[in-house]
């Protein structure tokens, strides 16, 4: 007796071979210092785990991978930014370092040779890439303000978006301050989160 194949299930698995592909989630990188990885507070209080429920809110198909890590330095940074592009395979990067420089009083010839480099890398990788900028006290006189024009002068060289800074409207408000006075606490990260977004919202396609 012959027995014929079940069409029905051939007719299933043509379908399923026409239809086409789901899309995989993108990825966003963000690659800082403490100031990003959530230092002193809770990580799913911390602005990149605020960025991801955003996200979610706004139905953007985007991962966010938080590969921060404190006391991070530019020439850290630079050293470790091949790997991580490797591993995560981002389409967003957000480099948002800097800051530890500044207070060591790194010359902002190494900086913006190292931040150049992590962009680079990240664009070579086709990679959008978001520039976070920096500020240090005021007392650290001319240095403050070389210090802080290197992130815009990498942006428009690399033609890279960029943020002006992290903690624009939370560095003036002591309260907004864990007990170190260099650490925001978990209420700043909205801020920190929407002064973020204002540069990233226009990089996700």
């Amino acid at each position: 007796m012959f027995r014929f194949p079940n069409y029905r299930r051939l007719l299933l698995a043509g379908l399923m071979l026409l239809a086409p592909l789901a899309q995989a989630a993108q990825t966003i990188l963000i690659f800082g210092d403490s100031l990003s990885a959530g230092y002193g507070i809770r990580q799913d209080a911390a602005w990149p785990a605020l960025l991801a429920k955003r996200l979610q809110e706004k139905r953007l198909d985007y991962n966010v991978v938080n590969a921060s890590i404190s006391g991070e330095t530019s020439s850290g940074g630079r050293a470790r930014i091949d790997a991580a592009l490797a591993r995560h395979s981002p389409q967003v990067v957000v480099v948002a370092l800097g800051a530890n420089d500044g207070l060591r009083g790194l010359p902002v010839a190494q900086l913006r040779d190292n931040l150049t480099a992590i962009v680079a890398s990240a664009q070579k990788k086709r990679a959008r890439v978001l520039l976070v900028g920096q500020r240090i006290p005021p007392n650290y006189g001319a240095y403050a303000q070389q210090f802080h024009a290197v992130f815009g002068e990498v942006a428009r060289a690399r033609k890279t978006a960029l943020v002006d800074f992290l903690l624009d409207g939370v560095a003036t408000q002591s309260a907004l301050f864990q007990a170190d006075n260099l650490h925001p606490t978990a209420e700043a990260q909205t801020l920190l989160l929407d002064n973020v977004w204002q540069g990233l919202a226009p990089l996700l396609k």
